[in-house]
């Protein structure tokens, strides 16, 4: 079992999750149901799976959580692009969130592959 406060990564998808919140803010009210709900239940999918993955008993279980979390981190790029696409965000908004994203991603592989050893 991990403390899963004291992850770089934990934080880094707390950050990530904040930062969509409050992008999110901007857009279009008849997007509440539609995009700025997949955007934000991706962005909390990030950091609730990591931290659900260290209360398993196993590294197995721990990197299935990790997977997940790495599945909505994509998810949540996908979106990301989406909104740049309906004009709701802008090209230094998408930079900036897609390489925080991306970073992201990095560590939740890398975390997986030191588990597997």
């Amino acid at each position: 079992m991990h403390n899963f406060k004291e992850l770089k990564v934990w934080k880094a998808g707390i950050e990530v999750s904040k930062i969509v919140f409050e992008l999110t803010r901007n857009f279009p009210t008849d997007e509440r149901f539609g995009l700025i709900s997949q955007m934000t239940r991706a962005a909390v999918s990030i950091p609730s799976n990591i931290a659900e993955g260290c209360g398993r008993r196993s590294a197995k279980e721990f990197s299935q959580f990790l997977s997940v979390s790495l599945g909505s981190a994509f998810e949540l790029e996908t979106h990301i692009i989406l909104a740049k696409e309906f004009n709701y965000i802008s090209d230094g908004q998408l930079l900036s969130l897609t390489s925080k994203i991306t970073e992201v991603q990095k560590m939740l592989s890398g975390l997986q592959k030191n588990l597997a050893t």
